[in-house]
């Protein structure tokens, strides 16, 4: 299974920017979907996730501006940013765990898209 992740793009601060992240094919039994980003020289930082069945979680810094979204029957995971900063220039990964069982998952990631916030 390959994710294809795309959206990013140089915007001014304060601006709207969607990412998309699709799957090559259905993944059966999700266990959570999820946007990471990684900033020049921080670590990788989760960003958003939706746990099956439902709940959410943002980091604080994102919350009210970031929106995560899934479309199961479009195989795509979606990620609304606005309000958008220069501290969210990032490389943005997304990933989906699958539960393998027996409380154990699988993640598969992709390959990241270039946000870049100008002030």
């Amino acid at each position: 299974v390959q994710l294809q992740a795309c959206g990013g793009g140089l915007v001014q601060a304060g601006g709207s920017l969607n990412l998309s992240c699709v799957a090559s094919e259905r993944i059966f039994t999700i266990a959570a979907v999820a946007w990471h980003r990684q900033a020049p020289g921080k670590q990788r930082e989760l960003v958003a996730r939706i746990r099956s069945p439902g709940t959410t979680f943002y980091a604080d810094s994102v919350k009210g501006r970031f929106t995560i979204s899934r479309d199961s029957a479009k195989n795509t995971v979606y990620l609304q940013m606005s309000s958008l900063e220069p501290e969210d220039t990032a490389v943005y990964y997304c990933n989906i765990a699958q539960s393998r069982g027996w409380g154990a998952t699988y993640d598969y990631w992709g390959q990241g898209t270039l946000v870049t916030v100008s002030s």
